[in-house]
C-alpha cells in the first residue's frame, strides 16, 4: 500500500489503536512497563544449527515488515481542535490563539519541532534480518525526538523556527469558536493550515503585547535561514544507516550492552541511558553530556562532575566556558496501573519550563513525545508512522518527512505513568536556574512526595554507583527526602520506578 504523503499527513484516530493494541497478545511479564507492539520474530538459534535454511528466516522478516508497512502506511483523517480562550503550552512557550499572530506564532512552533518515526528498507539491523523498525521502534524514536529538540536548543539561534514551514499548507487543524465565528473585529479565525503568511495589516500592539509574527519576521527569516546548513547536519545524525551517531543502527547496537535486541521493546528508562551512551560517544557535538537521575534524584555534585568545575566551589564569576551544556534526564512513574491525578497540576507545569525538552512516554503500549498541553489535554508528536528512508548522504536532502503539519491531543488521563522527564541547560548558571525553577514545578503537587528531588552531593555519598555507569543492577526505586541516606535494594530490572 502506498503511503500518504507527509504534508498531508493526519495521525490515527486513538480509538483505532485502541482496538489494535486490544488484538495483540498479552505482554510477557518481563516486559511489563515497556512501550511498543509485539516485535518480528527473532532468528532461532536451535533451528540455524538444525540446518533450517536462513531464507526462512528472511521470509518470516519480510512478511512481519510487509504486514507493518501496511499497519502504519495509512492513516484516518481527523481533525484536532483548540480552544481560544486557554493558552496552548509548547516547550515552555504559550499561545492563545485568538487571533491570527498567534495561530501563526503556535503553527511555527509545532512544524519546527523535529519528528522522527517508523522509517523502513533501511540496511539490515546487526544480528537481524530487520530492514524496519515499524512495529517495535517507538520508544526509541520518542527519545530521539527529545534528544533532536535538546540538540536544536543546544545548536540552534534562539527561538528558531523553520524557514520552510510555510510550505505545509493542508493541515485539519480548527479553533474552536465558542460561540460566534467570527472574532470580534469581524475577522474569521484561519485554520491552522490556511495558505498565508505573516503578511497581515500591521496593528500597534499593548506596550506589554509579544511581538506580532509580522514583527519578528522582519529580522528572523534571514537568521533561521543561515542556520539551515546546521539543521540538515543535525538531522542527518539522525539517519537510519550504520555509521549515524544516533540512527536507529547506532542505538540499537548500544542497546545490546543491556541485554536489548533489534525487535525488543524497550521503556522510556532504558532509551535514556542508550542517548547517554550514544552522546558520550559520539564526536560531532561538543561540550555536551548527559545526566540520568537515580531513583528519581538528581544528585547535584554528579552533575558538576560531568559538566565541569564543582558547584561548592565559591568564584566570584562562575566560569561558564568550562562548563559543560547538559541534558539532563529523570526517568519517572507517576502512579501505579494508571497515571496518578495528583500529578498531572505538576507535568503542566513542568511543561511550561523553558528548560524543558519534553516527556518521553506514551499511553500503554504506544510510545509518543509529549511537547505540551492545553487544558486537560497533551499536545504530542507520534511516532507510529511508516514512512521511507531518507538518504542522508544525498546533498539538501529532503526535510519535509522530518516535520510534522499536524498536531494531536489526547487526555492527561490515558497516559501511561512510566516516562522520562528531559531538561536542558546550557552552562552552569543555567543549571542552577533550573534546579530552582524545577523544585518550584514539582512543589504544585498536592502529594507527599514530588516527582523527583535534586541533592546536594554525590550518589555515592548516599551508596549507590556513579552516574557514568549503566545500573544492570540497580538500587531499589524510592524517593529520597532531603538530607536522609538512601537504603540501597538490588534489582535486576532497571525499567522499575517508585511509585508515587
Amino acid at each position: 500500500m502506498n503511503s500518504v504523503s507527509p504534508n498531508a499527513l493526519h495521525y490515527a484516530g486513538g480509538a483505532m489503536h485502541d482496538e489494535i493494541a486490544e488484538g495483540r497478545r498479552q505482554q510477557s511479564p518481563e516486559h511489563q512497563g515497556n512501550f511498543g507492539h509485539i516485535p518480528p520474530q527473532s532468528p532461532d538459534p536451535g533451528k540455524e544449527a538444525s540446518g533450517e535454511p536462513e531464507e526462512l528466516d528472511k521470509l518470516k522478516a519480510k512478511l512481519m515488515t510487509a504486514w507493518n508497512n501496511v499497519k502504519y502506511g495509512w492513516t484516518v483523517k481527523s481533525k484536532t481542535t483548540f480552544n481560544k480562550v486557554s493558552p496552548v503550552t509548547v516547550l515552555g512557550h504559550s499561545y492563545l490563539i485568538n487571533s491570527e499572530d498567534q495561530v501563526e506564532r503556535f503553527r511555527l512552533a509545532f512544524v519546527s519541532r523535529l519528528w522522527l518515526t517508523y522509517r523502513r528498507e533501511f540496511p539490515q539491523l546487526e544480528g537481524s534480518n530487520l530492514t524496519t523498525d515499524c512495529g517495535w521502534g517507538c520508544m526509541l524514536r520518542s527519545g530521539q525526538m527529545m534528544l533532536a529538540q535538546a540538540l536544536l536548543v543546544h545548536l540552534m539561534p534562539r527561538d528558531w523556527t523553520w524557514p520552510d514551514a510555510q510550505q505545509f499548507t493542508d493541515v485539519d487543524f480548527e479553533v474552536l469558536r465558542v460561540r460566534s465565528p467570527v472574532r470580534v473585529g469581524g475577522v474569521p479565525i484561519p485554520s491552522f493550515g490556511s495558505p498565508r503568511g505573516c503578511n497581515i495589516p500591521e496593528k500597534v500592539p499593548p506596550s506589554n503585547a509579544m511581538p506580532s509574527c509580522a514583527q519578528k519576521k522582519r529580522f528572523e527569516p534571514s537568521r533561521d535561514r543561515q542556520a539551515e546548513p546546521i539543521h540538515h547536519k543535525l538531522l542527518s545524525w539522525f539517519g537510519d544507516q550504520p555509521p549515524t551517531p544516533f540512527g536507529v543502527h547506532q542505538l540499537v547496537a548500544i542497546g545490546r550492552s543491556s541485554g536489548k535486541k533489534a525487535g525488543d521493546w524497550y521503556g522510556p528508562s532504558i532509551v535514556a541511558h542508550i542517548l547517554r551512551k550514544a552522546v558520550a560517544k559520539t564526536t560531532v557535538i561538543q561540550n555536551l553530556a548527559v545526566y540520568v537521575a537515580q531513583d528519581c534524584t538528581v544528585y547535584k555534585e554528579d552533575v558538576a562532575h560531568l559538566c565541569g568545575p564543582s558547584i561548592s566551589h565559591t568564584t566570584p564569576e562562575p566560569d561558564n566556558q568550562a562548563w559543560k551544556s547538559v541534558i539532563i534526564l529523570v526517568p519517572v512513574r507517576l502512579g501505579g496501573d494508571a497515571l496518578n491525578p495528583s500529578y498531572i497540576e505538576c507535568v503542566k507545569n513542568i511543561l511550561k519550563l523553558e528548560c524543558c525538552i519534553g516527556i518521553i512516554g506514551g499511553k500503554p503500549k504506544h510510545s509518543l513525545y509529549f511537547i505540551g498541553f492545553q487544558d486537560e489535554q497533551l499536545l504530542y508528536l507520534d511516532p507510529h508512522y511508516c514512512q521511507p528512508v531518507v538518504d542522508i548522504s544525498e546533498v539538501n536532502f529532503p526535510l519535509e518527512s522530518f516535520h510534522c503539519s499536524s498536531p494531536k491531543k489526547m487526555p492527561f488521563t490515558r497516559m501511561d505513568p512510566s516516562c522520562t522527564l528531559g531538561f536542558y541547560a546550557r552552562n552552569k548558571k543555567d543549571f542552577e536556574s533550573l534546579c530552582s525553577a524545577v523544585d518550584q514545578a514539582l512543589s504544585s503537587s498536592s502529594e507527599k512526595y514530588p516527582i523527583f528531588t535534586f541533592v546536594e552531593g554525590q550518589s555515592q555519598d548516599y551508596g549507590l554507583e556513579a552516574h557514568s555507569s549503566y545500573p544492570t543492577a540497580s538500587p531499589a526505586p524510592h524517593i529520597l527526602p532531603p538530607g536522609k541516606p538512601a537504603q540501597v535494594n538490588n534489582r535486576r530490572n532497571s525499567d522499575e520506578f517508585v511509585f508515587l
